[in-house]
């Protein structure tokens, strides 16, 4: 981590971050807790933000930010557009339901969560799922606006897509190399640590901002409410346009089995494996390049040392195993796809999937999913390069997760 270089920054973003280095940001773009809920209130017109639980991450993630984040003016300026819009998804959800208690009855019937290693092939995985009719996943667009709940007669046309798609695409004209690492659009899927994010208990904050506090804060707290809160806006979200099953999707989830089957207890819980050596190398690039889009602070690895060090990732993939070896997660409600079987041969894999889930795998999702992967090729936006690191301490850490590689069959790659 402490050898990652940022990539060059286009020359509008240089001359924004260099214009405000010389203005009083703090003061032109205010992060104050009681200031932006009432934007966000005057903004919607609602006032109610529900239940109280979101307010404490909420207060520790503002300290962090000011103390911590050291963001550019471009940075607080993107950073104030994301908070007033999870505090606007807040007070539209909450409005919903006051508008319509019906809500409350819808269920939300046999998920298919993904889930996996950071950087182990859970995107394409999800995305290819996504193309089979039986499953509805959350869009960009809706997680961002949930307000008004979305309906099946304007699902595709609805103007809240529009402007979700300049606002996700926005990343990629700050930091053109991220295109290489995810694609951004407002009908991709998306995953749940960002609709969580409106709980201001949720992964996606310490994945975008260096905000040590709020990381070592967030890793003491019982996530059940951000998974009880994420159900409610599922329920929302279906209520004027159904899906059969949702199929969502959070690397995150591999690390909270228990808090999940409380919350969706009728899920089935797809892992992707890949080599850890491999998948760990990716995402270091990745949340390096997320820091750089709002900060030119340099990348502190230190702080992330408890959770990117080979001995706490092979802990808490330790622990996955434990989970199904003593039965606390039921070997029945799980399956599994490695990545290198899913990148060589994709529907095959999927195809055992299906199997494995005991759902129909149709000739029109196959089809479907084939014309996804043709318009999708590896590397179409660009070669997402990252180092592995050297030989001797990739043995050293090939040992440490011999167990999880050994259990579910991964291959090196390195």
């Amino acid at each position: 981590m402490s050898n990652w270089t940022p990539p060059e920054r286009p020359a509008w973003v240089r001359q924004i971050i260099d214009e405000g280095r010389h203005m009083d940001i703090r003061s032109l773009v205010p992060l104050e807790a009681s200031e932006l809920m009432a934007a966000a209130c005057q903004n919607t017109g609602f006032d109610d933000f529900g239940s109280d639980e979101w307010l404490e991450g909420f207060h520790v993630f503002l300290k962090a930010l000011d103390e911590e984040a050291d963001l550019h003016l471009l940075g607080r300026l993107m950073t104030r557009s994301d908070i007033l819009r999870w505090l606007e998804a807040r007070l539209g959800i909450e409005a919903a339901y006051a508008q319509n208690p019906e809500i409350e009855d819808e269920v939300i019937d046999s998920p298919v969560i993904v889930t996996g290693l950071p950087r182990s092939g859970t995107s394409i995985l999800f995305e290819l799922l996504a193309q089979d009719s039986q499953f509805g996943s959350p869009r960009n667009w809706e997680i961002m606006f949930p307000y008004p709940p979305p309906q099946t007669s304007t699902y595709e046309s609805d103007p809240r897509i529009e402007r979700c798609e300049h606002l996700v695409t926005q990343w990629n004209r700050v930091v053109p190399t991220y295109a290489s690492m995810h694609e951004m659009g407002a009908n991709i899927p998306n995953e749940c640590i960002v609709a969580m994010s409106c709980t201001f208990l949720s992964e996606n904050l310490p994945g975008q901002y260096q905000i040590p506090s709020y990381n070592e804060w967030y890793y003491q707290q019982n996530l059940d409410y951000a998974y009880a809160y994420y159900k409610r806006m599922l329920k929302m979200l279906q209520w004027k346009n159904p899906r059969q099953h949702w199929l969502l999707k959070a690397p995150s989830h591999l690390g909270n089995l228990p808090v999940l089957y409380r919350n969706f207890p009728d899920a089935q819980v797809v892992i992707s494996h890949r080599d850890p050596l491999v998948a760990q190398a990716s995402v270091t690039n990745l949340l390096g390049t997320l820091y750089w889009m709002r900060s030119s602070q340099g990348f502190d690895a230190s702080a992330f040392e408890s959770l990117m060090a080979p001995e706490a990732g092979a802990a808490r993939l330790d622990a996955v195993v434990d989970l199904l070896e003593s039965g606390e997660v039921g070997q029945d409600s799980v399956s599994h796809v490695l990545y290198a079987q899913l990148v060589q041969q994709p529907l095959d894999t999927l195809q055992k999937l299906y199997s494995d889930m005991g759902l129909p795998f149709s000739d029109s999702s196959r089809q479907a999913m084939q014309g996804y992967l043709d318009e999708k090729p590896q590397g179409k936006f660009g070669k997402h390069r990252y180092q592995v690191g050297e030989e001797q301490e990739n043995k050293r850490k090939r040992a440490l997760f011999q167990r999880y590689q050994q259990y579910f069959a991964v291959p090196d790659e390195v």
